[in-house]
């Protein structure tokens, strides 16, 4: 009676660990499972983003190529524009050279600061300067002759340049205007020019001097 006691407890103690063993080895393996398969999916959602990526790079590129090609179009154009522009003042120049070199020189008046007043750094026409540029009008409308006007703009050397060559150039526009707002020369007519201080007819070192140097000269063609 006790030895079949004694086999019982062990076939029992046997089945124990038995079954004990083949559960523990399933769940292992169905967590190995479970691991492999979220890895496969991972692994596959990370080929997805990777191909996205290729793909979207791919498209980043064309629209770069893109961007670039009407870049240097845009470039191309700008480019042309400043050539042509370039061509139209220096064909606008010769015509001018070519137009005054078969002109003549019939008068040629001076208007300095002695004689019109005209003040230091100032451009505005002085009542005295008015009164020589009507003269001039008047003898020219009084041959009845077709002319055209070029007119200096001129200063003396104090103060610098650049603000001279822009004082000069104020003082021919001045007279321009004058010449077409009061006796209807047309704009088409005249031409102004800045010399500055480039061209002194006096030394420049007194006040007499200068007073010569800032002028204007307006000189009639035929």
């Amino acid at each position: 009676m006790g030895h079949k006691l004694a086999s019982g407890v062990v076939l029992l103690t046997v089945a124990m660990f038995g079954t004990s063993a083949c559960a523990t080895k399933g769940f292992v393996k169905k967590n190995v499972g479970d691991v492999n398969t979220k890895v496969e999916s991972l692994t596959k959602s990370l080929e997805e983003t990777q191909e996205r990526t290729k793909a979207n790079e791919g498209k980043i590129n064309v629209v770069d190529q893109k961007v670039g090609a009407v870049q240097g179009s845009a470039d191309a154009a700008r480019k042309a524009a400043a050539d042509a522009d370039a061509k139209a003042v220096a064909a606008d120049g010769k015509f001018v050279a070519l137009d005054k070199a078969t002109k003549k020189l019939i008068y040629s008046v001076v208007v300095s600061a002695d004689q019109g007043n005209f003040g230091i750094g100032k451009w505005e026409l002085p009542e005295g300067a008015k009164a020589k540029i009507d003269e001039l009008v008047t003898r020219v409308k009084g041959d009845g002759q077709l002319v055209y006007f070029e007119i200096e703009g001129h200063t003396d050397a104090t103060g610098p340049k650049e603000l001279n060559y822009k004082l000069g150039l104020d003082r021919a526009e001045a007279v321009k205007m004058y010449l077409h707002d009061q006796h209807q020369i047309p704009l088409h007519k005249m031409n102004v020019v800045s010399y500055g201080p480039d061209k002194p007819v006096a030394p420049n070192k007194t006040r007499a001097d200068r007073a010569q140097n800032r002028r204007i000269v307006i000189n009639v063609l035929q």
